[in-house]
């Protein structure tokens, strides 16, 4: 699965339409949904943007399924209702097909090459669930990075707590979607999602490492 600082593998069905997104020197590039099926049943509902020149439009409909390689890209979009900028998360497809139905579940393969930008968090739910939350920066060309969230569990949790801002963190999991709800100053309750990579093993220097 590793190739290169940043890498996702995966598999689903096309569940929007193609939306134009932005142009870069005569190319555009378009997103849409695709829904990634977990062991468990539920799904991931995940973004992705694709350019024109590789898009097969006879082939990738709504309720296609597709295979997509590329990288995890982040962007600040900024929010005028918040006066702030939001870090936006989408799928960049360096090659996507067309496949047959997948039978079992959807490939979401995740590696991750970076650098931790802030403390982890490392907190434990009520039920007393460890979790650590991090953010990884990850380098790009043009001198660019990616900011990317993490979400790790258990022993990955309590490994991740203790890591500092700075180090070289290896993240190897699977890009999932999580709803949540967020309450505005005026009492409003808003649905909103937030995507991120679900840790399954986390590496830091020289072999250390955990793994669920």
């Amino acid at each position: 699965m590793e190739n290169g600082s940043n890498y996702i593998d995966i598999g689903g069905r096309i569940c929007s339409d193609f939306t134009f997104s932005h142009e870069i020197y005569g190319e555009g590039f378009y997103r849409f949904d695709a829904e990634v099926a977990r062991l468990s049943g539920s799904a991931d509902i995940l973004p992705v943007t694709v350019s024109e020149r590789i898009i097969d439009h006879a082939t990738m409909t709504i309720n296609s399924h597709v295979r997509i390689i590329g990288q995890i890209r982040s962007y600040n979009n900024y929010v005028e209702a918040d006066r702030k900028n939001k870090l936006v998360l989408t799928v960049f497809a360096r090659d996507i097909e067309a496949v047959p139905s997948f039978v079992e579940s959807c490939p979401n393969e995740v590696f991750l090459n970076g650098y931790l930008c802030k403390p982890p968090i490392y907190r434990t739910t009520p039920f007393g669930r460890e979790i650590a939350d991090m953010l990884l920066a990850v380098n790009r060309s043009y001198n660019k990075s990616d900011y990317i969230p993490c979400i790790a569990w258990g022993r990955n949790a309590r490994f991740a707590g203790r890591l500092e801002v700075g180090e070289n963190v290896r993240i190897y999991g699977r890009m999932q979607s999580r709803i949540y709800h967020k309450k505005k100053d005026d009492g409003e309750v808003l649905e909103k999602t937030a995507y991120e990579v679900s840790v399954a093993k986390v590496e830091v220097g020289e072999g250390q490492r955990v793994e669920e």
